[in-house]
């Protein structure tokens, strides 16, 4: 199941952020975060127009999902936004990224966002394939722009346009 986050989620959330933190591959964070660390990240993300959705089964959140505004308050900008995802490690490659992010397709006239992008990590080509295979775009790229412990990578962005 999917839907809106709760407060009550943010535990769940972290815990998976954290570790895409811990394997260096998902994220550029190099530290664990924090409950109190993201509350008010979650607070900003109003769910009529920046939610935050998770996926739910059995009473566990497996994953998440967040639509972020691009350069907050920049108003030539606020059709578009930044997608993020994360599942949990044991759940991966059971669809639950692809829907979190066909489900975002869904609600995006509603938000009133047009584009949405995401910033990947070079290395990681499991999420690069799932963007490619759900139709985004490669959009930019920044080289040798993280550095973890001496290892760089680059960012790919990728992006969708959204029809309404």
């Amino acid at each position: 199941m999917i839907r809106i986050a709760k407060l009550d989620d943010l535990p769940a959330v972290v815990t998976i952020y954290n570790e895409a933190v811990a394997s260096r591959f998902a994220t550029a964070d190099t530290v664990a975060l924090t409950v109190d660390s993201r509350r008010d990240w979650f607070i900003q993300h109003e769910p009529t127009y920046h939610p935050i959705f998770v996926w739910e089964d059995a009473c566990e959140v497996r994953g998440w999902c967040s639509l972020s505004p691009y350069r907050r308050g920049r108003m030539a900008l606020r059709f578009t936004a930044e997608i993020s995802y994360y599942v949990r490690a044991d759940s991966h490659r059971k669809g639950i990224a692809s829907g979190l992010i066909r489900h975002s397709f869904g609600v995006c006239p509603s938000l009133r966002i047009k584009s949405l992008f995401a910033i990947v990590l070079e290395h990681n080509m499991a999420s690069r394939g799932l963007l490619e295979k759900l139709e985004f775009e490669k959009w930019g790229f920044l080289p040798r722009v993280a550095d973890f412990d001496g290892q760089e990578c680059g960012h790919v962005y990728y992006g969708r346009r959204i029809l309404w």
